[in-house]
């Protein structure tokens, strides 16, 4: 599953897709509607790519795809009878479902298909009676790509423009990863797989489609997943060094202890009494909206 993830790079940063120089994109649909932030949760605003003309069909075989677009949409699709402000929202599509083209996602999966752009997505360890939050990420600094689906509706009992809510294809996790959970998003590489996933003139499904949803695997470039602070699962919380691992961070782990000693230090030094008596005993020092991810 995947239910947090970064992306606090400025706007002019994120069009420049660091790691991707030919994926070219062209306007930026609902730009100021995005805030970075290194902690996207669900219900949050997000940017995705997809293809401006998706869900048109076109008559001439030969005609070019429209271009790509980055758009500002809503983390979390609604799915149930009612459609109103409580109704449940689904933020993760299974690839076995899609696959097999049972449930919500078959009416999406065919010319509905996006990208989130993050700098990685964070995942919970069990260990214990523990939750322990982990960043994965690239090596290198290049954006994570994400397969996902997007659709576009209008709010029951609105009727202004129609509003889009993404979710994000989940898979198996891969061998390298199976000890933090396991499930993992799909992520795509290569610019093939990113063009094949976002191609929908023909506003099908196939074989080649299929083939893009597996686990990260590629041994060359492995990714990097390691510990960070449980202030993650906050929503809210936000800071830079959310993503980095927690012994490396001045705000976390070493500042937490350097603050304990110092108030050890405090609380032992002992107060000074204008009585005649030149001693004292030294004090004590001892301190006592539903979600469904797939």
């Amino acid at each position: 599953m995947c239910g947090r993830f970064a992306l606090g790079l400025q706007r002019p940063e994120i069009r420049a897709l660091p790691g991707y120089p030919h994926l070219n994109i062209g306007a930026w649909i609902g730009e100021d509607n995005f805030v970075p932030r290194y902690n996207i949760a669900p219900n949050t605003q997000a940017p995705v790519i997809r293809r401006q003309d998706a869900g048109q069909s076109s008559s001439d075989p030969e005609s070019s795809p429209g271009p790509l677009v980055m758009h500002t949409m809503r983390w979390g699709i609604k799915y149930g009878k009612d459609g109103g402000s409580k109704t449940p929202q689904a933020i993760n599509a299974r690839s076995e479902n899609l696959i097999e083209g049972v449930g919500m996602w078959n009416k999406f999966r065919g010319k509905n298909r996006c990208i989130v752009v993050c700098q990685g997505y964070y995942e919970w360890q069990t260990k214990g009676k523990e939750k322990l939050p982990h960043f994965a990420r690239h090596s290198s600094d290049r954006v994570m790509l994400l397969a996902g689906l997007y659709e576009c509706a209008v709010e029951k009992g609105d009727s202004s423009e129609p509003v889009y809510h993404f979710a994000i294809v989940t898979t198996d996790a891969s061998k390298a990863l199976s000890w933090l959970h396991d499930r993992q998003p799909v992520i795509l590489s290569s610019m093939d797989d990113v063009m094949r996933w976002l191609d929908t003139s023909s506003q099908s499904w196939s074989s080649e489609l299929a083939g893009l949803l597996h686990p990260w695997e590629d041994t060359e470039a492995p990714l990097r997943c390691y510990q960070v602070p449980k202030e993650i699962g906050k929503v809210g919380t936000e800071s830079p060094t959310l993503i980095e691992p927690v012994a490396h961070r001045k705000d976390g782990i070493q500042a937490m202890f350097a603050k304990q000693r110092s108030k050890q230090k405090a609380t032992g030094k002992r107060k000074r009494d204008p009585s005649p008596q030149p001693n004292l005993s030294k004090a004590d020092t001892t301190e006592g909206k539903r979600v469904r991810k797939e």
